[in-house]
């Protein structure tokens, strides 16, 4: 097997550059097309997600695995089977979901408190078809552990959508006319990134095989409860994207202000909340060949290993970020976004970060171990909470009903989670000292942030006031990190010197 840490090194270097990019463009459409037009496209962009995820959320995984247990027996036959097969399954899929929604537009029309967001969802139909070849494709070449074509295909569709919105927006427009040039832009980048995930899937030497029907049904059984899963989640921001705006229209806000106050939440909040989930996410998508593996061939000690280090790496990454958005969330989103409510919004919602990274974790491990159907239940459990807290908390704490819906949502299915991998692997993982000792070196990294911010404020430019505390902040919590052994900093220093240099070595042999 490839070396787990070179592998989560790559993705994560392109899932850098590709979230980087992707929210140095959301700061663009922050700025450029208001927060009305960001709101109407959010909220229709929420019910796209719900019908994506249908098409698109269980295959890639499942594909993925499946072909890891094909590449053991080098039987390209059965991978190109697979692929021909799901691609038949997922256009089917797409073509009926579009269909649904031209025909019974007047119903998806009550969805929404104002009626443009459904021309907007309209506008987006088309990247349905689009999407549903890229992830089959994408699956393939997961499941054949070729990282670099998966990666690169993802920055390549930001950057193109990046260009086409530009482009766009470039002239002036009303709100909607805004909104509409984000839609179009989306349908242009999923269509040019669907062409290149399948020429690169021919060019690695992968072929089409004829469908098989004795693959369809282990591919539905296994997909289905991942989407089950994944549509119940992409449901949580389209019925948010209902309730809490009429929420907040029954408080006294008009329907724009309401939209307006989602936009910030959702938009320009979220996207900073989920930054740790770069991280976490690469080892997710590294863990579900490299599990796959070890499940087909028997290895526990493997897995053992993997459970334990994953989640310890979870949520360390996860609380790194606690204190630096606590000392500095206002003024990184004065910085961002001129927009000094997103910032408060992000220190109130910075304690998410630690259940929101067990529950990623949580939930890769489980379905990469085959536990989809408990993994889904679990999510079941924390959505309820979700719900309840977004219906009868507006009332009392505003627009943080948001925020405290999704922390709690978080903390259950992420407990949950736990529960059911001790209880099906066996393995003792003993977090609650791990926890613990988190949360006692947070406070004091966070207080040391807001120092160093609040003083550097007064004679240095933004940029560098947040630089200079995102730094500080990092050295404290790593040296505290290091101090109560939750990290060996010297080792990780020492082996990520020796992969330089083993990098440079073979680069001067090519030379």
């Amino acid at each position: 097997m490839k070396s787990l840490f070179k592998t989560v090194a790559l993705i994560t270097f392109f899932s850098v550059i590709t979230r980087v990019v992707g929210f140095l463009f959301r700061i663009y459409l922050s700025r450029t097309v208001g927060a009305e037009a960001l709101g109407m496209y959010q909220v229709a962009f929420s019910i796209f997600m719900v019908l994506l995820t249908i098409i698109s959320s269980g295959l890639p995984l499942v594909i993925s695995r499946m072909n890891s247990s094909f590449m053991i027996n080098s039987d390209k036959k059965k991978e190109g089977a697979l692929v021909n097969t799901a691609l038949l399954y997922a256009l089917s899929l797409a073509v009926i979901l579009c269909v649904i929604v031209l025909v019974f537009r007047n119903v998806f029309a009550h969805f929404f408190t104002d009626e443009r967001c459904l021309q907007i969802l309209i506008i987006m139909l088309p990247s349905l078809i689009f999407s549903a070849v890229y992830s089959v494709f994408r699956g393939a070449m997961w499941g054949r552990d070729n990282y670099f074509a998966l990666c690169s295909s993802e920055l390549y569709e930001q950057i193109v959508r990046i260009l086409i919105c530009v482009i766009l927006l470039s002239g002036t427009g009303t709100a909607i006319e805004k909104a509409f040039d984000v839609a179009w832009s989306l349908n242009v980048a999923c269509l040019f990134s669907m062409l290149f995930v399948v020429l690169l899937y021919f060019y690695y030497g992968s072929k089409l095989s004829k469908p098989q029907k004795q693959i369809f049904k282990p591919l539905l059984k296994q997909s289905s409860p991942i989407t089950g899963i994944r549509v119940a989640g992409s449901f949580i921001q389209p019925l948010v994207a209902l309730i809490l705006p009429a929420k907040l229209i029954e408080l006294g806000y008009t329907s724009a202000q309401a939209l307006s106050l989602y936009g910030i939440a959702v938009g320009m909040t979220l996207p900073l909340l989920f930054v740790p989930t770069t991280l976490i996410g690469s080892l997710s998508t590294a863990l579900i060949p490299d599990m796959s593996k070890a499940l087909a061939q028997n290895d526990k000690a493997h897995i053992e290993n993997r459970v334990r280090s994953s989640i310890l790496f979870s949520l360390i990454t996860s609380s790194l970020f606690i204190p630096l958005y606590l000392g500095m969330g206002e003024l990184a989103g004065i910085f961002l976004y001129d927009n000094i409510m997103s910032g408060t919004l992000l220190q109130e919602a910075s304690f998410v970060l630690l259940p929101l990274g067990l529950t990623n974790i949580t939930s890769s491990l489980l379905n990469s171990l085959g536990y989809e159907v408990k993994s889904f239940k679990n999510f079941i459990c924390g959505t309820l909470v979700m719900f309840l807290a977004i219906y009868f908390l507006p009332q009392l704490v505003g627009i943080n009903a948001f925020i405290w819906g999704m922390g709690a949502s978080y903390l259950v299915t992420g407990l949950l989670n736990l529960i059911m991998l001790k209880k099906k692997t066996g393995i003792k993982l003993k977090l609650g000292k791990t926890v613990f000792i988190l949360l006692l070196i947070v406070l004091p990294c966070g207080a040391v942030t807001a120092f160093t911010v609040s003083i550097a404020n007064h004679f240095l430019p933004l940029f560098f006031t947040l630089v200079l505390g995102a730094g500080i902040g990092t050295v404290c919590f790593a040296l505290l990190c290091g101090v109560f052994g939750l990290v060996d900093v010297k080792a990780f220093v020492v082996k990520a010197a020796d992969y330089a240099k083993g990098f440079v070595k073979r680069k001067t042999k090519k030379a």
